[in-house]
C-alpha cells in the first residue's frame, strides 16, 4: 500500500470521520494475523466504505476494495482510489470479472480485500442486508481465504442511504462489529455450480446479518430480494413483498410471475456480474 494511501488514511479520512462520528468496534482480534482473508460488511450508506475501512486501518491492517468505477472520476476521492492500488468494478459489464481476477491476484500475495456483498445500497425499507450478489461467494471459493463477516450501523445517519444528504453535526454513533471467520470450504471450489454459489452466498449475507442483530438487538427478517420484492432503483427504499414459499432456495426468494414485480423505475441488476 501506497505511502500517500497511508497519509490520505490516517492523516485525512480518519481525522473527518472523528468529527463527524463515534465509532465503536468490537472483534477486531477476529482478523487473522497474517495471510490474506476477504472482508465482508453490509452497505447503508456512501460514507460506509470510509468506516470500513477506518476499521482495517485502525487495526493496521491495508486493504484493496472493490470500488464502483464511477468513484474513480471523482475529484481527490479518485486520486486516493487510485493511489492505494483499488480495484475499480465495472459493474453490469462483462468486464466486471476483470476485478475479481485482480481481486484473486491480490489475495495470492497474502493482501486483504474489502467487498460490500449487496453490490450497491441496501434497498430494504427495514435497513437490513439485502440478498448479495455472488462476486464474493466465487472469490472465496476460488482462493480458499478466509472470509470475515462485518455489520455495520449508524453511518446512514451520518449520510443518508436515499438522498446523500449529510448530517456531520452532532457526531453520530456508529457501530462495527467483526464476526468470526467464515469456514466454507464445504461448498467446494467450482464457480460453475451456480446452486454451491448461490449458497455459499446466502451463507455470507447470513453471517453478516447474524452480526447486525446483535448490534440491532433485534432479529432479522428474511432478506429483501431486488428480484422478488420491488426495487425503485438508486435513490430511493424498495418495498417488501408477502414472503414467498418457504421452500425457495435458502436466502433467495422466489422469483414472482413474469410483469408481477414491475414498477416504475424499477431495476434488476444481473446477479451474474457478481458484484
Amino acid at each position: 500500500m501506497s505511502l500517500f494511501y497511508r497519509f490520505a488514511s490516517r492523516g485525512a479520512i480518519i481525522p473527518f470521520l472523528k468529527i463527524v462520528s463515534r465509532q465503536r468496534v468490537t472483534g477486531v482480534e477476529r482478523f487473522p494475523a497474517d495471510g490474506g482473508f476477504i472482508a465482508v460488511a453490509n452497505h447503508l450508506s456512501n460514507i460506509d466504505a470510509l468506516t470500513a475501512m477506518r476499521t482495517l486501518v485502525d487495526a493496521d491492517i491495508p486493504a484493496y476494495s472493490l470500488a464502483k468505477a464511477s468513484l474513480f472520476k471523482i475529484p481527490v476521492v479518485g486520486q486516493v482510489l487510485r493511489a492505494g492500488g483499488q480495484i475499480p468494478v465495472q459493474r453490469g459489464t462483462a468486464s466486471a470479472s476483470d476485478a475479481l481476477r485482480e481481486a484473486e491476484r491480490v489475495l495470492a500475495d497474502g493482501g486483504v480485500i474489502m467487498i460490500f456483498p449487496e453490490g450497491t445500497l441496501s434497498r430494504d425499507p427495514l435497513k437490513w442486508p439485502m440478498v448479495g450478489k455472488t462476486g464474493a461467494a466465487r472469490l472465496a471459493m476460488s482462493t480458499g481465504v478466509p472470509v470475515i463477516p462485518m455489520a455495520q450501523w449508524g453511518g446512514q445517519d451520518i449520510m443518508d442511504t436515499c438522498t446523500d444528504a449529510f448530517h456531520p453535526f452532532p457526531p453520530k454513533p456508529v457501530t462495527v462489529r467483526v464476526g468470526e471467520p467464515l469456514d466454507l470450504t464445504r461448498f467446494g471450489s467450482d464457480t460453475d455450480d451456480h446452486d454451491a454459489v448461490r449458497a455459499c452466498t446466502a451463507e455470507i449475507m447470513r453471517a453478516i446479518t447474524a452480526e447486525l442483530e446483535v448490534i440491532r438487538g433485534e432479529k432479522a427478517p428474511r432478506p429483501f430480494d431486488p428480484r422478488y420484492d420491488i426495487d425503485h432503483g438508486p435513490g430511493a427504499y424498495g418495498e417488501r413483498r408477502p414472503d414467498p414459499d418457504p421452500g425457495a432456495a435458502p436466502g433467495v426468494a422466489a422469483r414472482p410471475e413474469p410483469g408481477a414485480g414491475d414498477a416504475p423505475g424499477g431495476r434488476v441488476e444481473s446477479e451474474e456480474a457478481g458484484l
